[in-house]
């Protein structure tokens, strides 16, 4: 099944598509090796089961080293973080969010960079600064490491949201070919209706994400309704204004039943007043929508603090009273630091990088 290759540097297979690996092996059947490096309930002794002809092959010509699993931190709320660490040392993290539910379903919330550049003044993440971009095998990685080690063997039941470290329209190359690979039906099949990217507002590459042919949903990090505002707590604001969002979200292309998740994090006396409820109505309408509000999850060395849940409930009531679909996120992971805002590893904490600029 497997014909030689001339030597070459060894690559990971993880980012390989079946056509990649067509161009690699022909005239053999690529979607049967990409079946078994993706799919984690074939794997043997944590790798994939290609057989002895295939194993010896596999490892003279690609690198099968996945992320190291340093540690694994679990919540009350039956979440885990995972802190894995990547094949330079840098390490970043995974949390794992199983739904008890009548058919479980789990959510991984996965990385795109090693640290953030993006400067958000309320998150735990914006103080390790941008490292580097990950590879689309490192972000394929996440996801068989997270399954590999708690389940569930079932792909089908996995969904996949891109809110961990880092700014995924920062990284979209990479970002959209480990969509790619993740969706495709000969491996892991994972609907892209079930994967969602968040972005901190970066229009030209919302447009761009738009037009992808493996085109995942679109969450977008609001948190402000006023220009002013946005700009003091996310830098990204003073590049592209509200308005602009706003209109890219409307030329945004939805399948049917889609709708785009406007994410947004409460700060007690910042963002959550009632006039801040009614712009924020008036910025959903328009297109289909579901606006998800945060209450924050708290670190250390910052002046902000959560909103109480009254004023919670009235942000919330204000907006359902304007015809704007609502949901409330309770964060889960927050007693083991793996809630929304709160990746950031300990050391790295008040030790700043140079960041990407928003515009790329």
């Amino acid at each position: 099944m497997f014909d030689e290759l001339p030597s070459t540097t060894r690559v990971s297979p993880f980012a390989l598509t079946p056509e990649d690996l067509a161009t690699r092996h022909p005239p053999n059947d690529p979607a049967y090796l990409f079946r078994r490096l993706l799919r984690v309930r074939t794997w043997r002794e944590g790798l994939p089961d290609l057989g002895s002809e295939g194993r010896a092959h596999v490892d003279a010509h690609y690198d099968l080293a996945l992320p190291e699993v340093i540690s694994q931190s679990s919540s009350d709320d039956g979440s885990t973080k995972l802190l894995l660490r990547l094949a330079d040392g840098a390490e970043i993290e995974v949390v794992h969010m199983p739904r008890a539910v009548k058919n479980p379903r789990v959510t991984l919330c996965i990385s795109s960079q090693v640290g953030c550049g993006m400067g958000c003044r309320f998150c735990a993440t914006a103080t390790m600064g941008f490292r580097r971009q990950l590879t689309a095998a490192e972000i394929v990685a996440q996801v068989l490491v997270a399954t590999r080690e708690l389940g569930p063997e079932d792909s089908t039941r996995i969904t996949i949201v891109f809110m961990g470290m880092g700014e995924p329209l920062q990284n979209l190359p990479e970002v959209s070919k480990a969509i790619a690979i993740l969706a495709d039906e000969r491996g892991l099949g994972i609907p892209v209706g079930r994967i969602t990217v968040s972005t901190s507002g970066l229009v030209p590459q919302i447009d761009t994400l738009a037009q992808l042919p493996v085109r995942p949903c679109l969450a977008l990090s609001l948190n402000a309704t006023t220009d002013a505002i946005r700009s003091s707590i996310m830098p990204v604001g003073k590049t592209w204004n509200l308005q602009a969002l706003r209109e890219a979200l409307l030329r945004f292309p939805l399948r049917s039943h889609e709708k785009i998740t406007l994410e947004y994090v409460l700060l007690a006396g910042v963002n959550d007043s009632d006039d801040d409820a009614t712009r924020l109505a008036a910025f959903a309408t328009g297109f289909r929508h579901v606006v998800n509000v945060i209450p924050w999850n708290a670190w250390e060395g910052v002046p902000y603090t959560e909103t109480s849940e009254e004023r919670l409930q009235a942000f919330v009531k204000r907006m359902q009273d304007a015809g704007v679909l609502v949901t409330v996120r309770r964060s889960r992971g927050r007693d083991v630091a793996a809630a929304c805002g709160q990746l950031v590893r300990a050391q790295e904490k008040n030790r700043r990088s140079p960041r990407l600029p928003v515009m790329l």
